[in-house]
């Protein structure tokens, strides 16, 4: 099965879900008009915003779209850690002149989960995906009633034995190489970085264990490495960096700057922003809070908003959230129609290449 297969869309070419603005109703219905499957990101909005963000693409394009959810926490948080991280960022908001989030953080976040979900399933749209986390057999069965194709973001081969059990219809597998936050249904502080599987091998290891499509996410940033997923059992491929770069995209034009600056070299996975592991540029903020932030998510990602928004008004690279996959060297500030153009091209240029190398092997 593929995307095409399903109806979805044209190309095996997914639009990733980024929450935090990049993922605007212009990208999603510029990729989805050019073929690809756009994604808007429900997380950190309202109810109402997302639906009125789905109203925007609707009113847009036509064609098929998806929308992200993130599954609400379920750990526990220390508030004790989260207030001696409030001291640790004192430093940051004095330097900002803002004070830090003075509302009760503490407390557990839904992110409005169910009543995202209620709108979803009142008015329908075609796909839907879940986020640190596998939702209950009783609602993916409700969005399959309703028309809609549910797809699970997995880390691992536990993960997609979970999300076939529930019922999902396909499986995003999410290589330790994708930019933001990693999508491990089981936040533990104990195995950051050491249980992550880079995406090839994962991919391989998935599609041996579940019987279902593979959406293939971390560091694709080219057309042949979308050929290289397919021919490893990927029914498509889904870029999140390589869209965030798009004129389309309601990334900040700092963070944007930031992918191709030779300032800023590698990346890393860190709790410093949100609370639970994200793989971003290393910056002065990583470097210096990095190594202090607690896993306390959505808590930290709260306390945290007020530095990151006034770092970004400052144009200060240095103290913003600049979450960026592997491959961000490679990022073309194309228009997101005409990037989906170039990759279906470089993906078919690439299967052609394999296909005459498989002729001459056999010849």
């Amino acid at each position: 099965m593929s995307t095409a297969a399903n109806g979805l869309s044209s190309h095996p070419i997914v639009q990733a879900p980024m929450a935090g603005g990049a993922s605007c109703p212009p990208l999603v219905a510029a990729v989805c008009e050019a073929g690809g499957l756009g994604f808007l990101a429900g997380g950190y909005k309202t109810a109402d915003g997302m639906y009125q963000e789905i109203k925007q693409v609707r009113a847009l394009t036509r064609r098929h779209f998806g929308v992200n959810l993130f599954m609400p926490p379920t750990g526990y948080v220390d508030p004790a850690a989260v207030e001696a991280y409030r001291g640790q960022l004192a430093g940051e908001a004095s330097w900002y002149e803002i004070s830090l989030a003075e509302e009760d953080i503490i407390g557990t976040s839904d992110d409005g989960y169910d009543a995202k979900l209620a709108i979803l399933l009142e008015d329908p749209v075609p796909v839907v995906s879940f986020t640190f986390g596998c939702p209950a057999s009783a609602a993916l069965a409700a969005l399959r009633k309703a028309g809609t194709y549910t797809v699970v973001t997995v880390t691992s081969v536990e993960e997609a034995r979970r999300a076939q059990r529930a019922g999902a219809d396909a499986v995003c597998v999410q290589g330790v190489e994708a930019g933001g936050h990693q999508g491990t249904h089981r936040d533990d502080p104990q195995i950051d970085g050491t249980a992550a599987v880079g995406l090839l091998a994962l991919v391989a290891q998935v599609r041996e264990a579940v019987a279902l499509p593979i959406i293939a996410a971390g560091g694709v940033m080219r057309g042949a490495q979308i050929a290289a997923l397919l021919a490893a059992g990927a029914a498509a491929a889904q870029l999140g960096t390589a869209f965030l770069v798009c004129p389309e995209s309601g990334a900040d034009p700092v963070h944007k700057k930031a992918l191709t600056d030779p300032l800023f070299v590698r990346t890393e996975l860190t709790r410093a922003f949100s609370g639970r592991p994200a793989r971003v540029l290393v910056n002065r903020f990583m470097r210096e809070h990095g190594p202090y932030a607690p896993a306390a998510y959505p808590q930290v990602h709260h306390l945290t908003a007020g530095l990151r928004k006034a770092a970004a008004a400052a144009g200060d690279a240095q103290g913003m959230a600049l979450f960026a996959g592997q491959g961000h060297r490679l990022a073309r500030a194309l228009p997101a129609a005409q990037l989906v153009e170039v990759l279906a091209a470089e993906l078919a240029a690439a299967q052609s290449t394999l296909k005459e190398m498989q002729m001459r092997s056999a010849s």
